[in-house]
């Protein structure tokens, strides 16, 4: 966490500029009052009052409408003509073209390549010119400043604009007034700067003892890491996961602000901010952007390194373009930003009773995913997800596995089997003479589909045959009533007709893929 200096040393001079800005700041022609909610499940779950400054439902679904409206609202008849130009990676976008459309001016857009496909389209809706440039905000934005210059448009900056980050600022203004009691701390997210910039200067205009924290994303960190050095620094690279404050440098204007109004930066990783997107959903069914959850990630982060108890807290949502496609990911990875769920590499004998034995351990658990299969070796690894209670269940649930002969190793924390080797586990059943031709063996291979309740993993184990060894068992939980597993059972020739039996007996939905030519090609066993 890094602190910056105390807003007692701001100059007047220039918070009272801006406090005049904001107040005749032109933003309703186009923008809305946004409501101020109460989050209750998150405020009940952190012990804190939760508020929630909607701007995620803002006519483009961001507060940086307020900020383009603002500077656009004030040009000249003839700047207006000759028409505007920007360069944004979707927000600002959006609110410029949004602007343009209201006051009747050309407006061209210079994107990112990276872009997610919706905010383009998003932009393409609104009869603006988008022009795809570069592999970042800042490409695009050298880009746009040439063809500013050369064909007369005005250039309409994101952030770093004193109209821009007045307009901003109108969302300080709505929460003054909404709050039904003076806030304790206000949760910001910051990219450039514009949005934090307005609002912190406002705030402390009228409630200097509002603390201000501005929240930033691990990988795309640029204000703390200026504030923490006293000057602005330029980042080499930046994350793209928070695309709308992918910046690699904060405006000039707006780090003045934040060094004299901000009480400080708080980084937040992307597990954090998936989880996050999850909470805002829970409360108000709004699917927010990573950008836009930024703020809830950051308070989320203080009320556990603090101990905040208590509290009127405001976290301000500040957007909700989200690529549809980003949502696996993001239900993916926001039960392990919560910490309620763990992954771990756990180590068996590669012997029978072994897996059913694993199984009877973790029987008061709910498994979010098991992936297993069959080795030479006199041991085999498995990939399991376990849902816990936090940091502390986590360790002790992996002190009772180590005790009870189960090597454990925790992946709760590494990106690369977060992102890859979970998707990875598996490959052929090694050596087809040495398993099944010399044993009168046969590998089928069924997937099954149960009832997700606590115990219905664990029938279905308890019921196989403790005579067959499982090959291949696959089990990943995807949010729905029904649970699908893949299993692969090494069965005698002459017990065909037990399995059979087995079958009806578990009484679960199935269906034969031995002879299924993916099943064949990658899974099945080796023919040396």
């Amino acid at each position: 966490m890094l602190e910056t200096s105390s807003p007692k040393n701001c100059h007047n001079g220039q918070m009272n500029d801006y406090l005049q800005r904001i107040l005749r700041a032109r933003v309703y022609d186009v923008a809305i009052e946004t409501p101020l909610e109460l989050a209750k499940n998150l405020s009940k779950r952190l012990d804190n009052r939760i508020w929630l400054k909607r701007e995620d439902l803002q006519p483009v679904f961001s507060f940086k409408i307020r900020g383009a409206y603002n500077r656009m609202a004030q040009l000249s008849t003839e700047e207006l003509k000759r028409g505007v130009i920007a360069s944004s990676a979707g927000n600002h976008a959006q609110g410029v073209a949004l602007s343009a459309a209201h006051l009747k001016c050309r407006a061209v857009i210079v994107m990112p390549i990276t872009t997610p496909a919706m905010k383009v389209k998003a932009v393409n809706s609104l009869k603006a010119e988008v022009l795809l440039h570069g592999d970042t905000y800042d490409e695009s934005y050298q880009e746009a400043k040439r063809i500013s210059e050369k064909e007369g448009l005005t250039f309409i900056h994101p952030f770093d604009d004193p109209e821009v980050i007045a307009g901003q600022g109108t969302v300080a203004l709505e929460i003054l007034r909404q709050s039904k009691n003076v806030p304790d701390v206000i949760y910001v997210a910051v990219g450039g700067g514009g949005l934090i910039g307005g609002i912190s200067v406002y705030v402390k205009s009228l409630w200097p003892n509002v603390e201000v924290v501005g929240v930033e994303p691990k990988d795309a960190a640029a204000m703390a890491m200026s504030l923490d050095s006293g000057k602005r620094v330029e980042l080499k690279n930046v994350g793209l996961f928070a695309d709308g404050v992918a910046v690699r440098k904060v405006g000039e204007h707006t780090f003045k602000l934040a060094q004299k109004y901000v009480d400080r930066m708080v980084t937040v990783g992307t597990d954090e901010i998936c989880a996050a997107i999850k909470d805002v959903f829970e409360d108000t069914r709004s699917i927010l952007e990573p950008a836009g959850a930024l703020a809830v990630a950051g308070m989320k982060s203080e009320v556990t390194q603090l101990g905040h108890k208590g509290l009127n807290l405001i976290a301000v949502a500040c957007g909700a373009n989200m690529n549809f496609d980003r949502l696996r990911f993001v239900a993916e990875r926001a039960e392990l930003g919560e910490q309620r769920e763990s992954m771990f590499a756990v180590e068996i004998p590669e012997e029978p009773g072994s897996l059913r034995k694993l199984c009877h351990l973790l029987s008061n658990r709910s498994l979010t995913e098991f992936s297993y299969r069959m080795s030479e070796e006199v041991s085999a690894q498995i990939f399991m997800g376990i849902e816990n209670d936090g940091l502390i269940d986590r360790k002790e649930l992996i002190s009772k596995l180590n005790t009870n002969g189960f090597k454990c190793l925790d992946l709760s924390n590494d990106e690369l089997a977060k992102m890859h080797l979970r998707h990875m586990v598996g490959g052929r059943l090694p050596g087809k003479s040495k398993f099944l031709e010399n044993n009168n063996l046969n590998e089928f291979l069924y997937r099954f589909e149960f009832p997700e309740r606590p115990g219905a993993l664990m029938k279905f184990v308890n019921n196989l045959n403790p005579d067959w060894s499982i090959s291949i068992f696959h089990y990943r939980n995807h949010g729905a009533d029904v649970g699908r597993i893949v299993v692969g059972v090494l069965v005698k020739e002459n017990e065909t007709d037990q399995w059979r039996d087995f079958l009806n007996k578990v009484g679960y939905p199935s269906w034969d893929e031995t002879n299924n030519p993916a099943y064949k090609l990658f899974l099945g066993a080796n023919s040396h």
